[in-house]
Parts: C-alpha cells; sequence; structure tokens
C-alpha cells in the first residue's frame, strides 16, 4: 500500500485538473446524445409537414450543440494531457531521483537496461494510458447506457434490442481483455531483453566488427526480436478479434431494429425519424464500445508498466549506515576486509588489512580480477562490506553519509568518462565555483594543458557525447584534471594513466610529488608508475599478498617481481 501511495503522490496537486477532464467530457458526451433525438424530430415534424422555419431552427440548435460539444471536447483534452503530460514528468523525475540513491550493487542487479526501458517506454506508457482513461472512462460508459435509454424513451420494445446486445458486447471486450492483460506485462521484459541485446550492440560495436562477429549478433538479435515479435502476435490475434466481434454483434442489433422498426412504421407505432434516431443510438454504442475497449487495452499496458515502475521504488538502497562512534586516531585503516558481490559468490576481497597515514601516496598493483577496483569501490562506500571495518578518520566509514564521503574523495574511474558539454562545464563537475585559478592549476598537473592550447575555443571547447571528439589518453587527463578542481582530501586513480605516454606518464607522477595535502591512491598495472610511492599493495586473487614500498616489494614478494620483471629487464632494474 505504501509504494501503490508512492505513485499515487505524483497526483499532488493534479486532482481538480484531472477532475475537469472527464467532467467536460461527460458534457460533450450529453450534447452527443441528443443530436439523433433532434434530427429525428427534424425528420418526423419539420420534413413531414414540409415545415423550413422549424428545419432552420433545429438545424441552428444542432450547430450550437456541434459547437458546444467541440468546445467541451477541446477542453477536456487540454485537461487531460495536461495532466498526463506532468504527471509522467513528475514520475520520471521520481524514477530518476530513486535510481540515484541505489547503491552499485542494486543497479548491478537491476540491469541498465531494465533502468533505462521503465524510465522512458514504460513512463510514455502511462502517460498515454492517464491521457485516455480521463478522457473516455467516464464518457464511453454514459454514452453506452446513455444511448440505451434515450432507446427505452423512444420505444421500450426495441429497447430490448440494446438491452441484450449491450451485455453480450461488454462480455466479448472482458474475456479478450483477461486473456491480453497478463501477457502484457511478458511482453514489457521481452523489450527488456531487447533493449538490453542492442545497447551492448551499439557500446560493442568496434569490438563485434574487429572480431567478424556481426552475424551472430545478427543472429542473436533475430532470436530476440523474434520472440519479442511471437508475443505481441500472441495478443495482437486475439485482440484483433473485437472488432469484428462488436461488429458483428452491433449488424444483428441493427437488423434487428430496422425489422421491427420497420414493422412498428408500417402499424403508425413508431416513425421514420425515431427508427433512424435508434440505430444511431446503437452506432454510437458500437462506436464508444470499440473506444472503450482500446481504453481498456491502454489501461492493460499501462497497468503492467505500473507495475514494473512500482516494483523498481520497492528497491531500497541497500547500503547500510552505522553509528558514528570513535574507533581510533588512524587515519584510514582496513581492519580485515572481506566483500563478496553475490551472496552465495566467491569472495573479490578476502581478510584484507593495512593503514594509510595522512597525505601519504598509496600504490595498488595486482593481475587481472586481483581485486584492485573493488577495493577502491568499498573505500567510496560503494557497497557494504560482508566481514572486517574501514576506519575512516577513527570512526567507520560507513557511519560517514554519502555525500560527505564523496565530498572528501576524488575518483578518476577505469573508464574516463566526459559528459556532453565543454571542457569547462565538465571541470566544474568537481567544484561548481572553481576559480580560474584552481582549474588551471588542475589542468597543470593532469598535464592536460596543451590539450585545452589545441582547441580552438580552449576551455569552452564542445564535448560530444561520452567525449567522443576526444583521444582515450586526452579524456583520461581531462577527468584527473576534474577530479583535481575538487582539492579532494583522498585522490584515487584508477588505472587512469593506461592510455597515456610514458612521457605524459612520468611527468604526470612528478607533478603528484608536489601535491602536499592529499592522500592519494594509484591504481596501475606499470610498476614504474608506482616506484614513488609511500607503500604499495600487492593484491592477488582479492588477498593483500604484500606491501611496501618499491625497493622492498623487489627484494621480498615474488609476484611483483614477476610484474615489473615482465616491464623490464633485470640489468636494466639493477
Amino acid at each position: 500500500m505504501k509504494k501503490k501511495s508512492k505513485l499515487f503522490s505524483y497526483f499532488n496537486g493534479l486532482k481538480f485538473q484531472a477532475f475537469l477532464a472527464p467532467f467536460f467530457k461527460l458534457l460533450e458526451a450529453i450534447f452527443e446524445l441528443l443530436v439523433p433525438f433532434i434530427v429525428s424530430d427534424i425528420m418526423n415534424v419539420g420534413v413531414e409537414n414540409g415545415d423550413t422555419h422549424y428545419i432552420i431552427v433545429r438545424f441552428i440548435v444542432l450547430v450550437v450543440l456541434a459547437f458546444c460539444g467541440l468546445g467541451f471536447a477541446l477542453t477536456a483534452q487540454y485537461f487531460s494531457s495536461y495532466v498526463a503530460n506532468k504527471y509522467a514528468c513528475r514520475l520520471r523525475q521520481g524514477v530518476f531521483e530513486h535510481v540515484q540513491t541505489l547503491s552499485f550493487k542494486d543497479l548491478d542487479t537491476l540491469g541498465n537496461s531494465t533502468i533505462l526501458t521503465r524510465m522512458t517506454s514504460d513512463v510514455n506508457q502511462i502517460q498515454s494510458g492517464i491521457n485516455m482513461f480521463l478522457r473516455l472512462f467516464l464518457r464511453s460508459p454514459f454514452i453506452v447506457f446513455g444511448a440505451l435509454v434515450m432507446a427505452l424513451i423512444i420505444d421500450s420494445q426495441i429497447g430490448i434490442v440494446f438491452a441484450v446486445v449491450i451485455p453480450i458486447l461488454f462480455l466479448v471486450v472482458f474475456l479478450i481483455m483477461r486473456f491480453t492483460l497478463p501477457r502484457y506485462n511478458k511482453i514489457q521484459l521481452s523489450l527488456d531483453n531487447l533493449t538490453k541485446e542492442t545497447r551492448e550492440n551499439l557500446t560493442g560495436v568496434r569490438v563485434i566488427r574487429a572480431f567478424t562477429g556481426e552475424e551472430n549478433q545478427i543472429s542473436d538479435f533475430e532470436k530476440k526480436n523474434q520472440h519479442f515479435t511471437s508475443l505481441q502476435f500472441a495478443v495482437s490475434k486475439i485482440s484483433s478479434l473485437m472488432n469484428p466481434l462488436t461488429v458483428a454483434i452491433i449488424n444483428i442489433g441493427v437488423i434487428s431494429i430496422l425489422y421491427f422498426g420497420g414493422i412498428k412504421v408500417n402499424t403508425g407505432s413508431l416513425t421514420s425519424g425515431e427508427v433512424f434516431a435508434l440505430y444511431n443510438y446503437i452506432t454510437y454504442i458500437l462506436v464508444e464500445l470499440i473506444k472503450f475497449a482500446n481504453l481498456i487495452i491502454n489501461i492493460s499496458k499501462s497497468i503492467a508498466c505500473s507495475k514494473r515502475i512500482n516494483a523498481l521504488f520497492e528497491v531500497e538502497p541497500s547500503l547500510k549506515f552505522k553509528e558514528h562512534v570513535k574507533i581510533n586516531d588512524d587515519y584510514l585503516t582496513f581492519d580485515n576486509v572481506s566483500f563478496k558481490y553475490n551472496k552465495d559468490g566467491k569472495e573479490a576481497i578476502k581478510n584484507v588489512s593495512f593503514k594509510v597515514e595522512k597525505n601519504q601516496t598509496i600504490g595498488i598493483i595486482g593481475g587481472t580480477g586481483a581485486g584492485k577496483s573493488t577495493l577502491i569501490n568499498l573505500l567510496c562506500h560503494s557497497y557494504d562490506l560482508n566481514e572486517g571495518e574501514i576506519i575512516y578518520k577513527g570512526y567507520p566509514l560507513s557511519s560517514y553519509s554519502l555525500e560527505e564521503i564523496r565530498t572528501n574523495i576524488g575518483l578518476v574511474p577505469q573508464k574516463a568518462v566526459l559528459f556532453e558539454g565543454t571542457i569547462r562545464s565538465n571541470l566544474l563537475w568537481g567544484k561548481k565555483d572553481a576559480s580560474e585559478e584552481e582549474i588551471q592549476k588542475a589542468l597543470e598537473i593532469s598535464q592536460s594543458e596543451d590539450v585545452i592550447k589545441h582547441k580552438a575555443k580552449g576551455l569552452d571547447e564542445p564535448v560530444e557525447q561520452n567525449g567522443r571528439n576526444f583521444s582515450g589518453g586526452q579524456k583520461q587527463r581531462l577527468t584527473i584534471a576534474r577530479a583535481l578542481v575538487k582539492n579532494p582530501e583522498i585522490l584515487i586513480l584508477d588505472d587512469s594513466s593506461s592510455d597515456l605516454d610514458f612521457k605524459t606518464d612520468k611527468d604526470l607522477r612528478m607533478k603528484f610529488k608536489e601535491i602536499k595535502n592529499m592522500t592519494i591512491f594509484l591504481i596501475s598495472q606499470r610498476t614504474s608508475s608506482l616506484t614513488n610511492c609511500d607503500k604499495i599493495l600487492v593484491l592477488d586473487h582479492g588477498e593483500l599478498v604484500a606491501q611496501g614500498t618499491h625497493e622492498e616489494l623487489l627484494k621480498n614478494c615474488k609476484l611483483y617481481q614477476d610484474i615489473h620483471y615482465c616491464q623490464f629487464e633485470r640489468e636494466e632494474t639493477k
């Protein structure tokens, strides 16, 4: 119930407009129901008696009704569109804000394609459903039952035809909806998989072509696309029965009305105008039931989408926070830390313990899958620990708010990410009110000055989506500059110089030596990048196998020796 109220809460401030939309639609419906009655009157009185004045007066009434109906319809459309668009805007914003609160573990579990589909396709479907619901949920039933009442007023015996036809039509609609409703959720799940497949192919298109994997990818995509299409066909086959069945039933009703109506006209108990009105009313029922059926289909899809979005809201942030109780006087300590990505999976970090003094430079090295990036993610409290404790400034790291942690930490991720905008706007992510002096200092340390010099607009050079108009090395240097603009207490560089040439890498390391009031974590596959570190941590399959300076590890750590001598000859090292 609580989560349902979350979805309904986005209607706050829209309830009055949501009331006005169906209200004006009802007014339009009342005017529409009067039209066949007035036309019947024109035929029975004006045409029958040749009274031109009577016909003109009634014609003017019809024109007035038409314009009033048009005005009511436009007003209803405005309010329904206003409510639907506002609601969708709020819901989309709410989903986006909720996603920002989720931990890396939550995001890994949900998957990017699922979140993307729910924020776009699902929200759009709900918007369409609300718009149609506000316009038709009262109008269509009102027209149907209003037509029945008008038919009974005209002739109670022929009105029985309406009384029989309407329940049969509703039964057909109900049976079709009962079959199709549960299948719309399966269609949306299949769309998730299709979106995921598309996203992976577009992201990895260069790799796919490098390995001539186009045929395999086309085949995989075709299977998922065919599955998605088959689900849609299965629902469409049943849904397609709606119109022919309802038309057939209405036509039987029309034939019945014309047959019995003709008999009554011949006996004088019914006029031709009244038969014409009855015919119009039954066609009204057909049109409105088709609209109502489409409304139910649309609402069925919207309900399925709302359940999926509601399920997303039900995902509570999994990060846990402890009391802010002082443990010791250490600056930063990993105390017997262990971590698993999955509850039943293998430990990515196992019993890791080390201490870091303030303003030290710490190097981290190890093979692929050793746990280097995982260690850094734990330092940023992106995941909860399974065992042990990380202590920051004497307190448990998990006792600080995420805002406090991320304000004090500047992270340069393994994959350099730039956002669409300008170089300046990307650098100001670190500090919105950074001065020109702070920006220039960050550019100097990160070796990014020449990147700016070779751009016609300097700091105001446009950055395209994902920074695709910059090379890998340029992006890495600019992301380092972005972190430095922030002037954090702790700077983390997660293998963020892998695309740099050796000279730039060396110059970068020399500049880092000049930084005095910052604790730096350097993750690298190059031992040359770590030679000046105060301490180097050597990881192997999630375990800390050694720690010390470059010289100490060359003497005492075989794994470090193997890594180093793969990159340098022994004689050169000596």
